[in-house]
């Protein structure tokens, strides 16, 4: 039996993938993040399902949940909100059913940067003016960042941040980035992207402080910082260029 590692998306229930939604409906037991995971997506499970809330569990419980599950022949769904791959305390958890000889598989699913990126309707690489994106955060409770992984230090690169668990410091990012990106930098915060009650401001980073502070949102807010946010006239990517020779469409054959 199988310990199934989902993610959910951002929210909307429909932002699931398919094969996200299908493994929930084939397990009888299913663990989900209840303070992060809509309650929407439950109704994927099967008749009688298992559902265990694991907001209030540590990681001790949830392995023993996933262990008692897989003893009595049962996969299970184990949901987390966004993608796998960051900030999902998926790492530990595999740890421990490693140690144990559980199986286990893992089903990426849409980040939570993804979908702000689409609620304000921008591409966050832009030909000439950014390239990279930096996904980042502040130092919380749950984890420290490493010495080196400051938001100056990825600030000096100009790269676009997307800048999670960090709204309650807003004031203090606002700081740290301004002497790097100048107060009219283009930023945005997106609270809950695709959920019925999704929050939208945009502005710059003179701005930013202050048009939050009008609108109460907690630490699950996404803050983004970049000029590609805003970049309107920039020179389009050569991939479409009727002069670009590529191998899906070769000049050289015209001549």
């Amino acid at each position: 039996m199988t310990v199934h590692f989902i993610g959910a998306g951002p929210g909307a229930p429909d932002l699931i993938t398919l094969r996200g939604r299908d493994l929930i409906a084939r397990c009888p037991v299913c663990l989900y993040a209840g303070s992060l995971v809509p309650a929407a997506l439950l109704a994927y499970c099967p008749p009688g399902a298992r559902v265990i809330n694991t907001a209030p569990l540590d990681l001790a419980a949830i392995i023993d949940a996933c262990a008692e599950a897989t003893a009595q022949g049962q996969d299970v769904a184990r949901l987390h909100s966004g993608d796998l791959s960051v900030w999902s305390a998926m790492g530990e958890q595999l740890r421990e059913l490693d140690a144990r000889g559980i199986p286990y598989s893992i089903t990426p699913g849409v980040p939570s940067f993804a979908a702000a990126a689409a609620a304000l309707g921008r591409e966050l690489t832009v030909p000439e003016v950014a390239q990279s994106l930096v996904l980042t955060r502040t130092s919380g409770r749950a984890s420290a960042m490493p010495p080196g992984e400051t938001l100056s230090n990825f600030a000096q690169t100009g790269a676009t941040l997307a800048i999670h668990l960090s709204i309650h410091v807003l004031s203090q990012v606002v700081a740290e980035l301004t002497p790097y990106y100048g107060p009219n930098c283009p930023a945005a915060i997106v609270f809950r992207a695709s959920w019925p009650d999704e929050i939208i401001l945009r502005g710059t980073l003179e701005t930013l402080d202050a048009q939050a502070a009008a609108t109460p949102m907690e630490r699950t807010a996404l803050i983004l910082v970049g000029p590609g946010l805003g970049a309107r006239d920039f020179r389009p990517s050569a991939l479409y260029s009727a002069d670009y020779d590529r191998r899906f469409r070769p000049q050289r054959a015209s001549e």
